[in-house]
């Protein structure tokens, strides 16, 4: 009795004593795997299966979750293979990372234990192992496509550039502006616009029509916005979304897209613009192809392999790519001249005075040897009010400069702005329209700045 007694004490010591806590298998992703350069135990990754092969020995996996282009190769047992083990199929891998006798990877899983999470129907799933879909085939299945090669890589690219542009903003003393999606301004006629309006009011006779009881739009530049920030802050930029209303199906006239601005005060030279609009290029670049290499080389390999003209050094991954000939400049006079003399014929024959198009901008590129040019000065009716006159008659110019690259064309533009009252008030009654003075900032007209110092000057039509 004594005996029984002291082992039921026990057993419930032994009961109410804490438990030691079970170690947690350390998950990684699996770019974190392949870059681990040694070996660990007690991993888990999750991720969707891109290849199943079965030996009689060995069971080979492999598993990507959208971190990298490559997979991570996963060895098991044949034993842990399960009949909803499939291409396609979401799995958590549990085991050991250990170092790979294959020579094309560092490391791989070696398996203990398996777990489908989610199956998939081989038979319905729309792509297949080892099978290159166009991007037509693709873009019938919204939920599934970023899980191709082509547009899992694309995103990736995507997400290092915009964390990379904002990184150099923010490096260089810019705030980051969100300016509106909705406004009432068109932004000196910048494109075509998206009118917003109500879908499901039934209007009343009479009544106003206009949900801000002003005709609204999407916007097609946070230009005007921004102009506004810099003279409080005056460095600033934005990164957000625009809309064009253009009719055009081709792939430079996209109905939505992000789109980057910035604006400088107390800025006198257009070498200023020019340097950052070069220093951004480098650096989102340099970050891109450091960051990307394997997803670069797709689209040079599979995409567009003409336009391959990136090199990578070996190990440091950085930038040759035109590291020290960035930064040609050809005034616009100058290129027209180059343009006549082209060997080739072009569509639209160039003239001093007629906008360049994107055949003239490729031609320009492909002259200068393939690497990016910066075109300034172009024709003073060419381009909106607002830029800086630069008095160099009888073929007035402006100082505007526009970035054109290999394979693109136009990339990025700027311009400084005219500060000098009576330059303004002469340009715009040109366009039969009247510079106004105002000294209440609670009218709701667009702030058209000035660069180089604030002058407090509004626009409109009389």
């Amino acid at each position: 009795m004594f005996g029984a007694r002291c082992l039921l004490l026990a057993l419930r010591r032994c009961s109410s004593a804490p438990c030691p806590k079970h170690k947690q298998a350390a998950r990684l992703r699996v770019c974190e795997a392949l870059e681990a350069q040694e070996v660990a135990g007690d991993i888990k990754v999750q991720g969707w299966v891109r290849s199943v092969r079965s030996q009689k020995q060995v069971l080979f996996l492999h598993i990507n979750d959208g971190s990298s282009l490559e997979s991570l190769q996963v060895v098991a047992d044949p034993t842990l293979e399960h009949r909803d083990l499939t291409f396609g199929s979401a799995v958590e891998v549990q085991g050991k990372l250990v170092k790979s006798l294959h020579r094309m990877q560092n490391v791989e899983l070696k398996a203990e234990n398996i777990r489908v999470v989610g199956p998939c129907d081989t038979l319905m799933f729309p792509f297949k192992p080892r099978e290159r879909q166009p991007l037509e085939y693709s873009r019938q299945f919204p939920h599934l496509r970023c899980r191709t090669n082509t547009l899992s890589s694309l995103l990736r690219v995507r997400s290092e550039a915009t964390a990379a542009i904002h990184s150099f903003f923010k490096d260089n003393g810019y705030v980051h502006v969100h300016t509106p999606i909705i406004t009432s301004n068109d932004c000196e006629g910048a494109g075509e616009l998206f009118h917003v309006r109500t879908s499901n009011k039934v209007q009343e006779p009479g009544e106003n029509s206009h949900f801000f009881n002003v005709p609204a739009f999407l916007t097609v530049s946070g230009q005007l916005h921004l102009e506004v920030m810099a003279g409080a802050f005056t460095q600033v930029f934005t990164f957000g979304p625009t809309f064009r209303a253009e009719n055009s199906q081709s792939r430079r006239h996209l109905a939505e897209f992000y789109m980057v601005e910035a604006e400088m005060s107390f800025t006198e030279s257009l070498q200023d613009i020019i340097q950052v609009m070069e220093d951004l290029f480098k650096t989102v670049t340099s970050i891109v192809l450091s960051k990307c290499p394997q997803d670069v080389e797709l689209f040079h390999k599979y995409i567009s392999p003409a336009q391959k003209v990136i090199n990578m050094r070996e190990q440091t991954a950085t930038c040759l790519y035109l590291a020290n000939s960035l930064g040609s400049v050809i005034p616009y006079t100058e290129a027209v001249e180059i343009l006549k003399r082209a060997p080739q014929t072009f569509t639209f024959q160039p003239k001093w005075g007629r906008d360049l198009q994107t055949e003239h901008e490729k031609y320009l590129v492909k002259h200068c040897g393939e690497v990016p040019v910066f075109v300034v000065n172009y024709p003073y009716d060419l381009k909106p009010f607002y830029m800086r006159d630069n008095e160099d008659g009888p073929q007035h110019t402006v100082a505007a400069v526009d970035l054109l690259v290999p394979g693109t064309g136009e990339l990025c533009g700027g311009s400084l702005r005219e500060e000098r009252l009576h330059f303004l008030q002469s340009r715009l009654e040109r366009y039969g329209e009247t510079l106004w003075l105002i000294t209440s900032s609670s009218l709701g007209t667009v702030w058209q700045g000035s660069v180089s110092e604030a002058t407090g000057v509004w626009w409109g039509k009389e």
